[in-house]
């Protein structure tokens, strides 16, 4: 059926006129601030009131606005911080990086960087899933916190990233080990070997190192390379000598009265003496480790209504004093620009 040329005139005004409006709404949907224009003081403590009633998102928002409309103003540069500081709050990990590193680009040298390198750090730490799923996260967060230390290594916020890095290293050989555990269950004992001499190799100050080198032990055994296994099953002797896995070891070697267990050489003992020891498990439970402590929460700020043009972000009596313990909240900035 034709249509009428202005019918068709009609119904494509209608479109044209539709189309803007259903951005619009999708815009609203996507929480957009409208644009009203107000001054800096007006529209920060706006922002701030959010964020001290928990409402994360919005205040994130309101301090991106503030930016927009008043660049810049010394209040720009402290509302870029703190629009990172609350999508932190709110889970927004990946908005908070952004936020972050916006910060990082624009004042590399601004005495408040090394939090704005933290606050990507936790944002990666937060996200770390169980040792069942892909690691990339866990090596973000590992490679944060790195730069964190290199950049900033006499800072407070460095001190609870060696901690933290701890538990990353953790969670890294639980993965190794839960996937060497599931290629031994297959009769896979190369693929399961390599895993295990990962964590022997690069994760030794975890809680995994000694089951890996039963686990060793026993993978070695399998390969029909006995020699291999005793020495595993030495070293582990001589780091772990009271642990239910050096028992499981040495039940295994027995077998081989041949070769009996040698004393360890120098360069054999790969694990220094008192780092932590045996998980509190049976030797025939599977250690599966969680993920780490990762439920660091932000101090809330003080005051933080331009009332004064002077002072700075950054003052380290914020920060966090001498060792932090995992999961301790982060500091949050300090409040004048």
């Amino acid at each position: 059926m034709r249509i009428p040329q202005s019918k068709a005139l009609s119904l494509a005004l209608i479109a044209a006129f539709a189309l803007p409006m259903a951005g619009c709404a999708t815009n609203r949907a996507k929480g957009d601030v409208p644009y009203v224009a107000r001054d800096v003081g007006t529209l920060y403590s706006l922002a701030k009131k959010r964020l001290d009633t928990g409402r994360y998102k919005e205040a994130a928002i309101l301090f991106d606005e503030v930016e927009r409309q008043h660049p810049y103003s010394i209040w720009a540069r402290r509302a870029q911080l703190m629009s990172a500081y609350s999508y932190y709050l709110d889970s927004s990990y990946t908005e908070s990086i952004q936020s972050a590193q916006r910060f990082i680009s624009v004042h590399p040298g601004n005495r408040d960087a090394p939090y704005a390198y933290y606050l990507i750090a936790l944002s990666y730490y937060e996200q770390i899933s169980d040792v069942t799923r892909d690691q990339k996260i866990s090596r973000q967060a590992l490679d944060a916190l790195g730069e964190l230390m290199r950049r900033y290594p006499n800072t407070r916020y460095a001190a609870d990233a060696r901690l933290k890095v701890d538990l990353v290293n953790d969670h890294l050989a639980g993965k190794e080990m839960e996937v060497g555990r599931f290629y031994e269950t297959r009769g896979q004992w190369l693929a399961a070997t390599l895993r295990f001499r990962t964590v022997v190799d690069t994760y030794q100050q975890t809680t995994h190192t000694p089951e890996a080198l039963m686990r060793l032990t026993e993978t070695y055994l399998a390969l029909g390379v006995p020699e291999e296994a005793v020495k595993s099953a030495s070293v582990l002797g001589r780091n772990y000598p009271g642990t239910s896995w050096y028992k499981r070891a040495y039940d295994l070697v027995k077998k081989y009265p041949a070769m009996p267990l040698p004393p360890v050489a120098r360069g054999e003992q790969i694990i220094p003496v008192g780092t932590p020891g045996l998980p509190s498990v049976s030797v025939d439970e599977v250690v599966t480790p969680g993920t780490a402590n990762v439920t660091p929460r932000a101090e809330a700020p003080g005051s933080t209504t331009p009332t004064s043009p002077s002072g700075g972000v950054g003052n380290t009596s914020n920060a966090p004093g001498g060792t932090t313990t995992p999961g301790a909240p982060p500091i949050a900035p300090t409040t004048t620009p």
